[in-house]
């Protein structure tokens, strides 16, 4: 595909917005009424890069890494707002993060890495807000990627470091207003995040994450909120790969996370009603591993999981209605590997599903939901785990769980 300049810059990065230039962001506030008309195209290629080169650090090492194609946010309070938008990305988008830490690291390493296509961000309060949004992403690459490879860092403050690559967000929030509208997401890019730590002491709680999905939505609303939300996803892109591998000398809690998927929608709320229609086609290749390494450890976790389509609707009120349709043909691999010489407790889980849809209603009262479903998975689905421990330890526990369809709908009622 032919390519603009690249465009290298740290932080957000914006796409044109109507009547602006090259970078911006769109926000409406404290209008009655407001109306947001937005389209923003991104052609070129985003990059975010940094590499840590530190020597015995005594305090906190902390790192934000961000690159993004479109991005839009906005909210409205005490009002109504109408937000219409249309964000397309025909670039590739990349976060890269280094880290080269010598000596002892005696705070704790916190890092997040991100690339992002499209963002839309609303939030609402007292108010209410009309969506009306289309993300699209075409043949690119989504890529982020964290690598600590030294193999002699100590980090004795312990560390959390996360990465994540996502193609289309939307994200709608706020308290005591009402959610209303279509958000349409098609994504035909490649999507990968990967995070590779080689250390060679951890005497504290470490974490090592990565986050690959294709389109995601989620809207919360709280104190007494009510949703009516139609939501479309598509994803055509070849892969969506998330990969952890988290390894240590000696390390006394140490966690390995991976989590890929190529459709999610997350609805929640406190009070009032939730409709939810919800569309979701996936053809992509869904890949999530998660590799924890330790020759002397306390506790150590390596967990993956792996979802193509997946829906979760539900209400802390009486009532929830559902409309559900899923379709998966891209396969679902999912692996998940511990390996340790002497210690106490390995944990190993690996979970893989087509497709997913849980809906609940009112956990302290009576509540009512309506719920059509249709779910078809043609790909094939696989979770496999391995543990190895060569030396004496305390308690190994695995678990793996592959499913092709699953439907979970239940209300809770007081007492039960």
């Amino acid at each position: 595909m032919a390519r603009h300049a690249p465009i290298r810059l740290a932080g957000m990065i914006a796409a044109t917005v109507t009547c602006a230039a090259v970078a911006t962001e769109a926000a409406a506030q404290d209008q009655d009424p407001s109306i947001v008309l937005n389209e923003q195209i991104q052609f070129g290629d985003v990059f975010a890069e940094q590499t840590l080169d530190v020597v015995d650090s005594s305090e906190q090492v902390t790192v934000s890494n961000s690159a993004t194609g479109n991005s839009l946010a906005g909210g409205v309070e005490g009002g109504q707002m109408t937000v219409r938008s249309d964000q397309t990305l025909q670039g590739d988008v990349r976060a890269d993060t280094t880290f080269v830490l010598g000596g002892d690291t005696e705070g704790v390493v916190s890092a997040v890495t991100q690339a992002n296509g499209n963002y839309l961000g609303l939030s609402a309060y007292d108010a209410t807000l009309t969506t009306e949004a289309t993300q699209t992403v075409g043949d690119v690459e989504i890529v982020a990627t964290s690598t600590m490879d030294q193999g002699d860092e100590r980090l004795l403050g312990g560390a959390y470091v996360d990465t994540s690559a996502i193609g289309n967000t939307a994200a709608l929030g706020g308290e005591r207003s009402y959610f209303d509208g279509t958000v349409t997401q098609s994504s035909d890019a490649n999507v990968r995040a990967s995070n590779y730590a080689a250390t060679q002491y951890i005497p504290a709680e470490a974490e090592f994450t990565a986050q690959a999905v294709a389109n995601v939505v989620a809207v919360t609303g709280t104190s007494v909120t009510g949703q009516n939300m139609v939501i479309d996803q598509t994803s055509t892109g070849g892969i969506i790969d998330s990969g952890v591998s988290a390894n240590a000398g000696n390390a006394w809690d140490l966690a390995g996370r991976a989590n890929a998927g190529a459709n999610r929608a997350v609805l929640t709320n406190q009070g009032g009603s939730v409709v939810a229609t919800t569309r979701q086609n996936n053809t992509s290749q869904i890949q999530s591993q998660a590799i924890v390494t330790a020759y002397d450890y306390g506790s150590g976790e390596s967990y993956a999981r792996g979802v193509a389509n997946e829906v979760s609707v539900g209400n802390n009120d009486i009532y929830v209605e559902i409309d559900n349709s899923q379709i998966n043909t891209g396969g679902v691999a999912v692996n998940a590997q511990f390996a340790g010489a002497q210690g106490y407790d390995a944990y190993v889980g690996a979970d893989a599903a087509g497709n997913v849809v849980t809906g609940f209603a009112c956990a302290d009262c009576a509540g009512y939901m309506t719920a059509t479903n249709s779910q078809t998975n043609n790909g094939n689905v696989s979770a496999t785990a391995q543990t190895t421990t060569s030396g004496a330890n305390r308690a190994v526990i695995t678990g793996t769980n592959a499913v092709g369809n699953a439907a979970t709908f239940y209300v809770s009622r007081s007492g039960d």
